[in-house]
């Protein structure tokens, strides 16, 4: 027997059926909340990672090339490269431990303690597993196939030329921020610079051409290294400037770096000493003294000042190294290095004009030039009579070696001082830029002694036959803990050539060099320093186009020096 099914009808607005519908809309209202609670959820831990990742990928990507650096005849210095960089995304590696031991086995030098710490962060979306690879280090792990691991590309700077002119190239972190040297020029002082170096037609920077001549810059390298290690000395440098433009042809300073060395972590004796040292350069600023007694007409030639005794001020006694105990001429103060007669110079002049010349030669203040690394002079505190005429010889304050070769630039180029410069620029542009701080006169009467001191004086040794090289010496006990440590000498050279009419002006220094047999037991300058500063003038004269010309005297110096080799290979 079968039932029959009943149905049952619910009138409408019956309270049961309004019941039901409200259910309804109650389901529906929680499955919209959820929806978005959802859509919100994964806008979150998805879209948002993923833009996270894009910007830090376009961060690296999108970076405008920096301009290559030349030197001036366009060898390049520094220029970048297309390298891949390796990153991970952590939350779509599936296990963490298997992908370390794969990692680290294609790349020995990552540290899986940290590449782990980064890789277990829940909410990281990008994580650095290496920069800056190889392109077997890419393919290696590229092949790997693990999830959530891919590579970028983006540049690396590379300095072909290596270690050679490092301090004035400078370098670039890993992010190709410039760091130190023209690099941190171009970053910063220099932005506007850069800025016209763009080429519109080519989207690309054009090179930032150096005033460095790459030839010149390796034959001072190998000759101040070359005497580092005959004289034992701890360092040294040198530099060669164009008298006529500033321009600096050459900068050396000696421990240098390798700027492609990873990571650059350099030490204290790598530093520019030619720019961020400051130094008591000793009797090199006598010539400072005697320019500025010539010019203030206190001295002539003809002067003569009682270097008998020992000059007392106070209790302080100034002696010579060379005592002569007699009155000495203008010339042989000079040629002799004499302190006394030098101090007495300055006191002549007086206190006041005496830091006036300083002041306007610029010796009291910071020299600035396109590399930043640059020292403050370390100056006095209370100028008196004392500190005045040991001023006079170089004695109690100090410069960095590049100012100290500007000033006396400007003394023998007919008075003009020219900033000193790392960027090519042409005699009209220096002209501009150019200050007279002595007359011509001085001037002349300052190419005179620099020459006399280099055929009579402690300069013999840089002249070089041919290309009339003139000079001065100078030997200071270096200040250690704030004293002067006896015996622990700077030894220095400034010279010029050709000093009829001085076009290049040139600085060696040499940190604590050590006497030999062949020097008599000295380690002064005229014995280390000076003969270093003649083998590079002989070998960058010919380099810069200066050419030799020969006196009568001179070619009997070729002929008895000819007639010696022929002895020596018999």
């Amino acid at each position: 027997m079968m039932l029959k099914a009943k149905t049952i009808s619910v009138p409408a607005g019956s309270p049961r059926l309004a019941g039901q519908n409200r259910i309804r809309l109650l389901g529906l209202c929680f499955a919209f909340a959820f929806m978005a609670i959802a859509g919100q959820l994964l806008r979150i831990d998805v879209t948002r990672p993923v833009e996270d990742v894009n910007a830090e990928l376009a961060k690296h990507q999108d970076r405008i090339p920096r301009p290559d650096i030349v030197d001036r005849n366009g060898n390049v210095l520094a220029t970048d490269i297309a390298v891949a960089s390796l990153y991970a995304d952590p939350r779509k590696i599936p296990d963490v431990d298997e992908a370390v031991e794969l990692l680290t086995a294609a790349l020995p030098d990552v540290d899986a303690a940290e590449l782990r710490r980064k890789l277990l962060k829940p909410k990281s979306a990008f994580a650095w597993i290496k920069r800056q690879v190889s392109p077997e280090e890419r393919d290696a792990v590229y092949n790997l196939g693990i999830p959530g691991v891919s590579y970028i590309n983006e540049r690396k700077r590379v300095y072909p030329q290596g270690r050679l002119a490092a301090h004035t190239v400078g370098y670039v972190d890993m992010d190709t921020k410039g760091i130190a040297g023209i690099e941190k020029y171009l970053d910063n002082a220099g932005a506007i610079y850069t800025a016209s170096l763009a080429d519109p037609q080519k989207q690309v920077a054009a090179p930032a051409e150096l005033s460095i001549d790459l030839r010149v810059q390796h034959a001072m390298t190998d000759e101040v290294s070359k005497a580092i290690e005959k004289f034992k000395a701890l360092g040294g440098g040198g530099i060669v400037l164009n008298i006529e433009t500033g321009e600096i042809v050459s900068l050396v300073s000696l421990p240098d770096y390798n700027p492609n060395a990873e990571p650059k972590v350099f030490t204290k004796d790598q530093q520019n000493r030619m720019l961020s040292g400051v130094y008591e350069l000793g009797s090199v600023i006598k010539a400072v003294t005697f320019a500025m007694a010539f010019d203030y007409g206190t001295i002539t030639m003809d002067s003569k000042f009682d270097a008998r005794f020992p000059l007392a001020i106070g209790s302080a006694r100034i002696n010579d190294f060379h005592n002569l105990h007699r009155f000495l001429s203008v010339p042989e103060i000079f040629t002799n290095s004499s302190n006394i007669g030098t101090a007495r110079m300055a006191l002549q002049v007086g206190l006041e004009r005496h830091q006036e010349f300083l002041r306007r030669v610029g010796l009291f203040d910071r020299l600035e030039t396109e590399v930043p690394e640059t020292a403050r002079p370390i100056l006095p505190r209370r100028w008196s009579k004392l500190v005045s005429a040991t001023a006079a010889f170089g004695h109690g304050f100090a410069v960095q070696p590049l100012q100290g070769l500007s000033v006396v630039a400007g003394l023998l180029n007919d008075g003009k001082l020219i900033p000193p410069t790392f960027i090519k620029r042409s005699k009209e542009e220096a002209e501009v830029v150019a200050q007279q701080i002595v007359k011509p006169s001085t001037s002349e009467k300052m190419r005179y002694l620099f020459r006399l001191n280099a055929t009579e004086g402690s300069a013999g040794k840089a002249d070089v036959i041919g290309y009339r090289v003139g000079g001065k010496t100078g030997t200071a006990e270096k200040v250690v803990n704030g004293r002067y440590a006896k015996g622990r000498n700077l030894a220095s050279f400034i010279g010029a050539f050709p000093m009829d009419k001085p076009r290049y002006a040139i600085f060696v220094m040499l940190d604590e060099p050590k006497a030999l047999p062949e020097t008599y037991g000295f380690a002064t300058a005229g014995w280390n320093a000076v003969p270093t500063a003649g083998k590079i003038i002989e070998r960058v004269a010919p380099i810069l186009g200066v050419s030799p010309q020969f006196t009568d005297a001179d070619l009997e110096k070729l002929a008895k020096l000819e007639k010696q080799e022929a002895l020596k290979k018999n």
